[in-house]
């Protein structure tokens, strides 16, 4: 029995002393570490849609009703007492919103003279210019006089009009203008060198006519001689 019980306290002596070694032996089980997985993103960019906004473009000009130029001949002949006489006609309906304007330009054989409201004189061969405007819903009647002196060739002549017409200011919307009158010259004219007709009466009363050179400087000149009057009789 002695026996016994000293083998189990070697026993357990041995299991006591062994037990530091054995826990030294045991396998440390490896760590791991698991390494991050890298994702890459791509940024899809940002796409900003910008929407210009319309230019107000201001609308054209145009007619509704196109417009009539016309020649309208009142006397045709050229004689001592009498200078022939054409009517330059310029009609805009009243539909039209914008202004009608003329560039016309008269074409003047040699020896003849042509006088007529808003154109400048043309005297031989040479090219004479006028601008008109017509609003809506009026007309504009212009009485061109044409005259001749000793120089110019008795017979035939034609006098060419040419030019342009518009609405408003678009120039680019023209339309050409080309017109002809023929003339007979049996005589040289009264007084070639005015702008007044020897014919009066045979220019329509609703006609523009040429007016007076030099009239206005003259009424200026007047006043300003009727002022110094005055202020000389001042004590």
């Amino acid at each position: 029995m002695k026996t016994l019980k000293l083998l189990f306290v070697n026993l357990l002596l041995f299991v006591i002393l062994a037990s530091p070694a054995l826990s030294q032996n045991e396998t440390t089980p490896a760590q791991t570490t698991t390494a991050p997985t890298v994702v890459a993103t791509t940024a899809v960019p940002t796409v900003v849609v910008t929407t210009a906004a319309p230019t107000a473009s201001a609308t054209p000009a145009k007619f509704r009703v196109g417009p009539s130029v016309t020649l309208r001949p009142v006397t045709d002949v050229i004689e001592t007492d009498q200078d022939g006489i054409v009517e330059l006609f310029m009609n805009n309906p009243s539909l039209n919103d914008v202004t009608l304007n003329v560039d016309a330009r008269v074409s003047v054989p040699s020896g003849i003279h042509v006088y007529g409201e808003s154109f400048g004189q043309a005297a031989g061969a040479g090219v004479v210019y006028g601008t008109f405007s017509v609003p809506p819903g009026t007309a504009r009647t212009i009485a061109v006089v044409i005259k001749a002196d000793k120089s110019a060739r008795i017979g035939s002549h034609t006098i060419q009009f040419t030019g342009m017409y518009y609405p408003g200011d678009d120039k680019d919307n023209y339309q050409p203008l080309s017109l002809t009158y023929s003339i007979n010259v049996k005589a040289a004219s009264k007084n070639p060198e005015s702008s007044e007709p020897s014919n009066p009466e045979n220019v329509p009363k609703a006609a523009e006519t040429p007016k007076v050179p030099g009239f206005g400087a003259v009424l200026g000149l007047v006043g300003i001689l009727a002022i110094a009057r005055l202020l000389s009789r001042k004590p």
